[in-house]
């Protein structure tokens, strides 16, 4: 099993135990807030499971039919987590309708707080991990499924302050307005991840900072060369896909180009883990004196 895998396996497992912990404060004390930060948990277990599933898709070599690889899976895994998401948000400001209507004080207060503090503790640093792990190995589905633990976290001690506040001001409105407060973030926080999910499958390029790192590296590592132009870029899943023609000197051996390609094709490699590169060579005629220039 992949390293990817087992972090996925893992928050699975983690989710399930927070889940229990959540559930079970809400069980004993009936609050609506912390009912919306329950539900939220069951969002994240069934948001786990398909990242595991797409990452075992997106880890599968290529084949006839998918040359170029099964790495956009992830992203598949990504939009129906922020689909799930908003389908949580949606569930929770109908219980906090509710609850405003019939608002009651919570029971065994104490209880709840220190079951749902136990569980707020184990996802902020489960969330560290998955981001941490998402972004060195560039994984979509782990750095969604850290995002979202990012965003419990934050509304989970959000719903413990003012649950704290519930029987203090004796005012029993506060529980349902938490909850919809909750659903409200946690409603926008899903958009964000079906937006960048949907750019990963549209082709959308890397950030700006990466391709002027290209653009850097063809420059250096191209002497010999005239020019490289129609340089182009795109992410699918953790594979960063460059092309670009690269101009030569008419009388160049066929030989002597691929040297320079090699040249450039390691520089990038090294630079950048998951990279496949493709190089069209063509004579100085075809320069445009526009692109990136040869150092």
């Amino acid at each position: 099993m992949s390293r990817n895998l087992q972090v996925a396996a893992a928050s699975v497992l983690i989710g399930v135990i927070v889940l229990t912990l959540k559930g079970a404060a809400y069980w004993v004390t009936g609050s609506i807030a912390l009912l919306s930060d329950a539900l939220e948990s069951i969002i994240n277990v069934a948001a786990s499971l398909a990242a595991f599933f797409a990452l075992q898709i997106s880890g599968r070599p290529a084949d006839d039919n998918h040359p170029y690889g099964h790495h956009k899976a992830e992203y598949f895994s990504a939009v129906l987590e922020g689909v799930l998401i908003v389908v949580a948000s949606l569930s929770i400001l109908r219980e906090a309708y509710y609850g405003f209507l019939e608002p009651h004080l919570p029971e065994q207060p104490l209880n709840g707080m220190l079951l749902n503090g136990a569980a707020t503790i184990i996802n902020a640093v489960w969330c560290v991990v998955l981001l941490r792990i998402g972004k060195a190995r560039r994984s979509p589905a782990l750095i969604a499924d850290g995002k979202h633990l990012m965003t419990d976290v934050v509304t989970s001690v959000g719903v413990l302050i003012g649950f704290v506040l519930v029987p203090v001001t004796g005012w029993p409105q506060l529980d349902p307005i938490l909850a919809g407060l909750v659903a409200i973030n946690i409603l926008w926080t899903g958009w964000g991840l079906m937006r960048e999910s949907v750019g990963g499958l549209m082709d959308a390029a890397p950030p700006p900072d990466v391709v002027g790192r290209i653009r850097e590296l063809v420059s250096t590592h191209a002497a010999g060369a005239i020019e490289a132009h129609d340089l182009r870029t795109r992410h699918a899943g953790r594979m960063t896909f460059v092309e670009f023609h690269l101009v030569v000197p008419g009388d160049m051996t066929v030989s002597a180009a691929h040297v320079i390609c090699d040249r450039i094709e390691r520089a990038l490699e090294e630079e950048m883990d998951d990279t496949i590169i493709t190089i069209h060579v063509e004579p100085e005629g075809e320069a445009k004196h526009r692109g990136v220039v040869v150092l």
